[in-house]
């Protein structure tokens, strides 16, 4: 039993954490009614957290938050897993660096992946944090890992922590499920903005070599660093 307390804390915490990021989807206007969720995984254990189905976020408490093992698969709480559950289980089956997934439907990134576009980088801020254009992922049915398999089969080739899955919505990663959540806070931002330049005229493009400056500034150098 003592050794099973340990774990019991950590995913107390975590749930509390994910429970209360799901206000941040609802706060930046990524999602609508019961769509969209956040999960994290529970660090060192091969398990994750994850939004029950179709749950209101008013109705969220970190005891409904349920948690999975990575072959998505309930281990613990009374209601069913998100249906997008084996899609971030197969994302943390294969990325073990990554330890948060958020899926949203939010307008303009929707917006995109409903042509099968690409936004392509032409604004520091998506050099910044995507590191390149966000791409576009394959189509993909809701229930099963094909789009968990989309996602990853995107992303490994992309210093994107965003993918457009075509016709559907935002899928991000993060090394944690707060830093999962601002890629797509941020992915919804630049696509809204990219879409009104393109209104205006045809945006004009970054040079790789700056997209690459800026990247290494923003993830290397940029913010707080803890004392070495």
């Amino acid at each position: 039993m003592t050794e099973r307390k340990p774990l019991s804390d950590a995913v107390g915490r975590l749930r509390e954490t994910v429970c209360l990021l799901h206000r941040e989807l609802v706060r930046y206007d990524l999602v609508a009614w019961t769509a969209g969720n956040v999960s994290g995984r529970v660090p060192g254990e091969d398990l994750f957290v994850i939004k029950p189905s179709g749950v209101s976020y008013d109705e969220l408490t970190p005891e409904s938050i349920v948690v999975c093992d990575l072959d998505g698969e309930l281990v613990e709480g009374e209601l069913s897993p998100s249906s997008d559950t084996a899609a971030h289980a197969y994302v943390y089956r294969a990325m073990p660096h990554v330890g948060g997934v958020v899926h949203t439907h939010s307008t303009y990134a929707s917006a995109w992946a409903a042509r099968g576009e690409a936004i392509p980088c032409v604004l520091t801020a998506m050099a910044d944090e995507f590191g390149g254009e966000i791409p576009v992922g394959p189509f993909a049915l809701i229930g099963g890992d094909d789009i968990g398999k989309g996602v990853v089969a995107t992303l490994e080739n992309h210093r994107s922590p965003a993918v457009l899955m075509r016709n559907h919505g935002v899928f991000s990663v993060g090394r944690d499920a707060r830093a999962a959540v601002k890629a797509a806070v941020m992915c919804e931002d630049v696509a809204r903005t990219v879409h009104v330049a393109r209104q205006l005229g045809e945006p004009l493009p970054i040079a790789q070599a700056d997209i690459d400056s800026l990247y290494d500034r923003y993830q290397n150098v940029y913010g707080q660093r803890s004392p070495r």
